[in-house]
Parts: structure tokens; C-alpha cells; sequence
């Protein structure tokens, strides 16, 4: 696809993120700021298209050099937010990989106290790939809930169901294991809005006390230790695009 984006070229806003500099949203906000430029001019339309040859700066720095686009897993600890930044202070997951990743974004979310798989990438672009609806890429998760849960009520989420107005897709759940005060349940949904499990099995009156996402798409969490990261290998990233791929992703090799 490298050679398709330099025919028909790309907007800068891509172009940034795909360098690895920050999140596409972030290279808007850049834009906006005044705070790049192309081709010694300071642009403030995300729109405009560039191509391998222009030459853009943020802050009057060029970008950095695009690497190839890689993926990891890492194993989310509860405790941690799922952002670059946060006005509360609390501790992210971007700190805690820094050092061992550079910059990163993650595919999807977990909220602070949900833990288990969480993909991170260097290609921003990438990401929203991955993410985007068109893959129906489940995302399976092991939750520990307070109450006994009702078969029934369990197997009608496969329809889908409307809480507060607010219309949740199917979720296919199970009971793992009862004891007196807990029940262990696996769930699989494709959607996978915020705080979707938490809210669904709240209006179901069952609260979460432990939430672990397992898989996402075709990857595990497997044996991966809390707080560890693995990269996927290049050749399992391909493969797992496949035919659905899309414009750009995982073509950053110039």
C-alpha cells in the first residue's frame, strides 16, 4: 500500500500519526495549535493531502523517520487509565510502557479497573484498523460478578438488550462456576462500548468486581504475566489482516 498512498497521497494529520509522533486526534490538535508546518508554512487544515516528498514539521522539528508498523499484548493491571493524560492524575498504562515502547496507542480501551489484554501499536492508523467494525472482531472477557446470576436473563443478551435508552448489542454469556456470594461468568461481545459489561450486568443486578479481557480478535492473553508486554510477529499481524485489510494500515516500510 506504500506505493498507493505516494500516487494518491495521504492527509497530514495521517501522515503524522502514522509517523509515530502521536494519535491521529493529537496531530489535529497540533494542527489546529499552529504548530506544524509544510513545506516551511504553517497549515491548520488536518484535510490537506501530502505525499512522501512533502516535508512537515511539528514545533520546527521534522518528523521522525516512519518505522515499520508493529503490535504488541500487554497485560493490563487494574489501577491503570488507558490514556496519554490525565487530569486526575492517575497512573496510565502509556507510563508504564514508555521505556520499553516509546510511543504508543492502544487498540480500543480497557477502563481503570478492568485488566488483561490490551494491544498497543507504533502506527496510530493501524489501530483504528483494528478497531474498526468491519473486522467483527470479538472480544471475549472473564468476569467476576457479586449475586447469582439467572440463566435466562444471561442467554437473552444474545438479542441485545436497551439500558437507560442506550441500545447494546448481543453478548454471548455463560456461567463459569457459583459459589455463595460470587459467580464467575465468560462473556464475548463484538461492540464493545464503554463500560458496556460493567453497565449491561449492573442492569441485570449483578456488580463486577473483577473484569478480565482474554482475547481480542484472533489474540490472546494467554500465560502473558501482569504488567509484561509480547510482540506479535509481523507475519501473524499480516496474516491476521488479511482480506479485510485496510487503506494503509500496516504498510510503513519505505
Amino acid at each position: 500500500m506504500a506505493a498507493d498512498r505516494q500516487r494518491s497521497g495521504e492527509r497530514i494529520a495521517k501522515r503524522i500519526a502514522r509517523a509515530g509522533l502521536c494519535s491521529r486526534r493529537d496531530a489535529e490538535r497540533l494542527i489546529a495549535a499552529g504548530r506544524v508546518a509544510l513545506g516551511g508554512k504553517v497549515v491548520r487544515n488536518p484535510a490537506i493531502n501530502v505525499d512522501e516528498a512533502s516535508v512537515i514539521t511539528v514545533d520546527g522539528q521534522p518528523l521522525p523517520a516512519e518505522e515499520a508498523s508493529r503490535l504488541w499484548r500487554y497485560h493490563k493491571p487494574p489501577g491503570l487509565i488507558t490514556s496519554h493524560r490525565d487530569p486526575q492524575g492517575r497512573p496510565t498504562v502509556f507510563e508504564k510502557v514508555a521505556e520499553r515502547l516509546g510511543y504508543v496507542v492502544s487498540v480500543g480501551r480497557l477502563d481503570f479497573n478492568s485488566e488483561g489484554l490490551l494491544l498497543l501499536t507504533n502506527d496510530g492508523v493501524l489501530a483504528r484498523e483494528l478497531e474498526h467494525p468491519s473486522r467483527g472482531w470479538r472480544r471475549r472477557y472473564r468476569a467476576r460478578v457479586r449475586g447469582a446470576p439467572d440463566e435466562a436473563a444471561l442467554a437473552a443478551l444474545a438479542r441485545g438488550i436497551t439500558v437507560d435508552g442506550v441500545r447494546y448489542g448481543p453478548i454471548q454469556a455463560e456461567i463459569d462456576r457459583q459459589n455463595r456470594q460470587n459467580a464467575w461468568l465468560t462473556l464475548s461481545l463484538t461492540e464493545g462500548r464503554y463500560r458496556e459489561i460493567r453497565i449491561v450486568l449492573a442492569h441485570l443486578g449483578l456488580s463486577v468486581n473483577r473484569l478480565i479481557r482474554t482475547a481480542y480478535g484472533p489474540f490472546q492473553l494467554g500465560g502473558l504475566p501482569r504488567g509484561e508486554v509480547a510482540e506479535i510477529a509481523p507475519r501473524v499481524l499480516r496474516e491476521q489482516l488479511g482480506s479485510k485489510r485496510r487503506s494503509g494500515g500496516a504498510d510503513r516500510r519505505r
